[in-house]
């Protein structure tokens, strides 16, 4: 099981070359692949104050995850329930909520992010 980082999912949906071949080959070969919640959330805000150019809403991200079978993760009491445990190396409230989830569900972080595996969990790029 593997999560997408923010980032990773955009990419991996434009199919930018920012996204590294053992990312896309991880994404394309797994058995599942998710995105959390807090992803979307975090696509729309910064769209909305002008922060991500964008050109797909979010319903055509959320279908366009569902057609590459890549599931939402919702966020869940036992997701909140890490961050009180959660060290503060990461300011970005979406990164911190994406990496309790991957910490409850026992999975891999697929992100460029430097900070991210400072924190008790599994990377690759």
């Amino acid at each position: 099981m593997y999560i997408l980082d923010t980032h990773t999912l955009l990419w991996y949906l434009r199919d930018s070359e920012e996204l590294s071949d053992t990312a896309r080959n991880t994404i394309n070969d797994a058995d599942y692949v998710c995105v959390s919640a807090a992803s979307l959330w975090e696509i729309a805000i910064k769209h909305s104050i002008g922060k991500l150019d964008l050109e797909f809403t979010i319903s055509q991200i959320e279908d366009l995850c569902s057609d590459k079978d890549i599931y939402i993760l919702p966020i869940k009491g036992r997701h909140l329930d890490e961050l009180k445990k959660l060290p503060n190396h990461h300011n970005d409230p979406f990164d911190r909520l994406i990496i309790c989830q991957a910490i409850a569900e026992n999975t891999t972080i697929i992100t460029r992010d430097t900070i991210i595996p400072k924190y008790p969990v599994k990377t690759l790029w």
